[in-house]
């Protein structure tokens, strides 16, 4: 077995929820990468976890295909090339630690925010930053997608106040993350990871985390439209606090 059982003890539930992100949960996903790394070494984690994040993204593109945002990829996808060569030149040259700190400590006042402003079920007006700011958080999803897979939370800040409708902003953010993922890999290629026995156990791993992401595209269209941003900004909140103990602990 190429990793050990404890591994998998962590592994399994990490691919599980980051498969229901996937499919269309997305506050979920910023928690795979810390669970996975209680059972292995970060770095070799997250090159386990490319792989699968690819298979993954077929089955929520393919789910979510024909809803989608063109303006807001348009906006940050550039960024987040940026972002993912920034995560790649600097990786050995800032904490890891610090970054996943600071993005759950904003990703704890984001959510709580925007629960805030929404309490009562009061409709909030769609976000009315320029598109710079958007190509700013591009580089920001980029960065910590690159050096955690951890791009969830910038992502969510800029597009989800623009209110796009629950299966646009789904489709949206499998097509931005497939694309992001292709970009990572050369990156990680570099760095020497895709190893026989971290391919191996991509491949135990992988059954799991693609049945995963359908449940999660069955689960998100049986939510209320009115509930869904409800939903996402709480699992913003809880992946803030994990991110934000896992830097400082």
């Amino acid at each position: 077995m190429p990793q050990g059982l404890d591994f998998f003890l962590f592994a399994i539930p990490a691919v599980i929820l980051i498969g229901l992100a996937k499919g269309g949960f997305s506050g979920l996903g910023a928690l795979g990468m810390p669970i996975m790394a209680l059972g292995i070494d970060p770095v070799a984690g997250a090159a386990i976890l490319l792989p699968i994040l690819i298979a993954q993204d077929i089955v929520a593109v393919g789910a979510f295909r024909k809803s989608w945002d063109v303006r807001v990829l348009a906006i940050m996808l550039p960024g987040s090339i940026v972002g993912v060569a920034l995560g790649y030149i600097l990786a050995s040259e800032v904490s890891s630690d610090g970054i996943l700190a600071v993005l759950g400590a904003v990703s704890i006042l984001f959510g709580i925010h925007r629960l805030w402003l929404e309490r009562g079920g009061r409709i909030v007006a769609s976000s009315s930053s320029p598109a710079w700011v958007g190509s700013l958080f591009g580089v920001a999803t980029g960065f910590t997608s690159q050096i955690a897979h951890a791009g969830g939370p910038p992502f969510q800040m800029w597009v989800m106040p623009r209110r796009l409708p629950r299966d646009v902003f789904v489709g949206t953010g499998a097509i931005f993350f497939a694309v992001l993922n292709w970009v990572k890999v050369p990156a990680y290629v570099a760095l020497g990871q895709f190893t026989t026995a971290n391919a191996l156990t991509t491949a135990l791993l992988l059954p799991v985390a693609v049945l995963a992401s359908f449940a999660g595209v069955k689960l998100v269209r049986k939510v209320p439209m009115e509930r869904f941003y409800t939903i996402i900004y709480s699992l913003m909140i809880l992946a803030g606090g994990k991110l934000l103990l896992d830097g400082i602990g």
